[in-house]
């Protein structure tokens, strides 16, 4: 976890599931709880005879040191590690934040984008950025 002045960010190792199987969560309380459903697809369709990936359910709850804005909260998961960027706020907002599949075990839930933080839906998100692209010639990038 680590801050700057306008975002907490927390990022966390959650190998081997799809954005599906993830959930974030900012309670009232100002706590954030990070969630995941591990699958195991070929476990009774099979006889395992060696198995070094955990089955079961992943929840990890942390307290945040500052008040956040769940719903603003930016998430990403790719190459198995979650990153959630949650807008410093006056209160905490409690969100419940589920992740939009963009690829092949790659997902994202955008809430705002870049600096200052504007709320903004996926949607907004990527068509914002579709019109930024048409306007430079489909040369810009996005850098979350």
């Amino acid at each position: 976890m680590y801050r700057t002045v306008e975002r907490l960010t927390v990022t966390a190792p959650m190998p081997g599931l799809e954005p599906s199987d993830i959930t974030v969560e900012v309670t009232p309380d100002g706590r954030l709880i990070l969630q995941g459903n591990v699958r195991a697809d070929l476990k009774d369709a099979k006889e395992v005879l060696l198995d070094e990936w955990r089955v079961g359910g992943y929840r990890r709850e942390l307290a945040l040191p500052n008040a956040v804005d769940g719903p603003l909260a930016n998430v990403t998961y790719g190459n198995g590690v979650v990153v959630v960027a949650l807008p410093l706020t006056g209160q905490t907002r409690a969100a419940r934040l589920i992740l939009e599949t963009i690829g092949q075990a790659r997902g994202e839930r955008v809430g705002n984008s870049g600096h200052p933080v504007a709320p903004r839906t996926s949607e907004e998100h990527r068509a914002a950025k579709a019109a930024e692209q048409a306007a430079h010639g489909g040369s810009v990038r996005d850098h979350g």
